[in-house]
């Protein structure tokens, strides 16, 4: 009996300890061990051997323990159903925040279909093509030029010239261009501190693209249904302003095309294209000929004028005369150059005490004439020369080859000849207006002989 008691103390208090335990197992005991340890069997009392047979359970313990593991169970359970639950749900967040951020970037660098760059921090691309576009050397040799401003590129675009990058300052200043015409132009956003920084004009517009250099033969140009027999010689125009303004009065007076003699300033200059206000895909403009390429680019037959500030030596006298005395040295031309080609000039033996230097040098004889009188009978040609150096002998001597005329603008004395810009505009204008009253003229007479013959 003392062994029975003592068996049933050492079992009550293994059970109270192991269910003190079991109550506080969210901190002493792990849940798997302890849910582990519930699916053993109950507990049975062995008795003396007198009283074999006799089984004694625990009925307490044995209600007690499947409610602690149904508790415990549905706790873990619970926790578990709840940790999924959250798992998941931040699980579905990720995604959808994922799945925005890549729909939002993909709308972002995208504007009508037209895919674009951004340009990182450190991107050196528009200082390095900038710098090199600015280069003639690199101009001729990589055929490439830089355009900038919405309307000038807008000109290149519908004249047919291919982009090949365009870098912009905001989404809004790319939609301003033909984007139809950018599908295979590589498509840069920068910020705008970079373009001003690269920029040659005071107020950029944010935009800037680099393009191959148009060849004159393919370009498209809008008004040349509107263009005259009247072609444009700039003989040795070194003044950026100058000849982007020619260009600009040219286009403007409709003139057949424009020639560039090689030595006048490079034609794809950043200041020639400001000036010349979209004048390269207007009409066709060759740049960089020699004399007889120059006359390969004229219409057969043709008539070869030149513009001379002044057709007499006594310039007071100059609007009650027709036709000044023909001159026979350099120093009776006042826009022609002192320094002429050496290696086309024929001197004439000339005394030593003379003023000047090119004096005794023996020029072709043209005929001046005032720019009003009638000079545009037929297709023509007007050479305008650089104010520093003016023209070339070639110019002269072509001139006496077609039976050209020095043509002179007379203004009043004491002041200086006009600028050569200002003077191009005027002669243009006036052959224009000449060749077109030729035309209607002509066209008159056909009328009248078709009224003739078909009564």
């Amino acid at each position: 009996m003392a062994a029975y008691s003592r068996s049933m103390i050492c079992l009550i208090s293994m059970i109270e300890r192991h269910a003190f335990l079991t109550t506080r197992s969210c901190v002493t005991v792990e849940s798997k061990r302890y849910v582990r340890g519930l699916r053993r069997k109950p507990v049975r009392v062995l008795f003396p051997e007198n009283e074999t047979g006799k089984v004694v359970k625990v009925p307490q313990i044995q209600s007690d323990e499947p409610k602690i593991q149904r508790e415990t169970k549905g706790r873990i359970i619970s926790a578990g159903t709840q940790h999924h639950e959250e798992r998941n749900s931040v699980r579905t967040r990720t995604d959808e925040q994922s799945a925005t951020k890549h729909a939002f970037t993909v709308t972002k660098n995208e504007v009508d279909g037209l895919r674009y760059e951004r340009a990182s921090p450190g991107d050196k691309r528009l200082a390095r093509l900038v710098s090199v576009a600015r280069s003639r050397t690199f101009r001729d040799h990589q055929g490439k030029i830089l355009l900038e401003g919405r309307r000038l590129i807008c000109d290149a675009l519908d004249a047919g010239a291919k982009p090949q990058t365009v870098f912009f300052s905001t989404v809004d200043r790319l939609r301003e261009l033909p984007l139809d015409k950018l599908r295979r132009a590589t498509l840069v956003k920068v910020k705008f501190e970079d373009i001003k920084l690269w920029s040659d004009v005071v107020a950029p517009q944010g935009v800037i693209a680099i393009f191959s250099r148009p060849d004159p033969a393919r370009l498209n140009f809008a008004s040349k249904g509107h263009s005259v027999h009247l072609s444009l010689i700039c003989d040795n125009i070194r003044d950026p302003g100058n000849l982007g303004t020619m260009l600009r009065c040219a286009a403007a007076a409709g003139c057949h095309n424009a020639l560039l003699t090689k030595g006048c300033v490079d034609v794809w200059e950043p200041k020639v294209l400001r000036a010349a206000m979209g004048a390269h895909f207007r009409l066709p403009i060759y740049p960089s000929l020699d004399w007889d390429d120059v006359e390969n680019h004229l219409p057969k037959p043709v008539t070869v004028h030149v513009a001379d500030s002044s057709g007499s030596p006594d310039r007071s006298r100059e609007v009650e005369v027709n036709v000044s005395p023909e001159p026979s040295k350099a120093g009776d031309y006042d826009w022609v150059s002192s320094r002429p080609n050496r290696k086309n000039m024929e001197y004439e033996d000339y005394d030593s005490d003379s003023d000047s230097e090119h004096e005794g040098l023996s020029l072709p004889r043209v005929d001046t004439k005032l720019y009003y009188d009638s000079w545009a009978q037929s297709p023509t040609a007007l050479v305008i020369g650089g104010e520093t150096n003016g023209l070339s002998l070639e110019a002269v001597q072509l001139a006496e080859k077609t039976d050209g005329h020095r043509l002179f603008i007379p203004v009043v004395p004491d002041v200086d000849s006009l600028n050569s810009a200002m003077a191009a505009s005027i002669l243009l204008f006036e052959g224009r207006k000449q060749l077109l009253k030729l035309l209607q003229t002509s066209g008159k007479k056909h009328q009248c002989k078709a009224e003739r013959q078909f009564p």
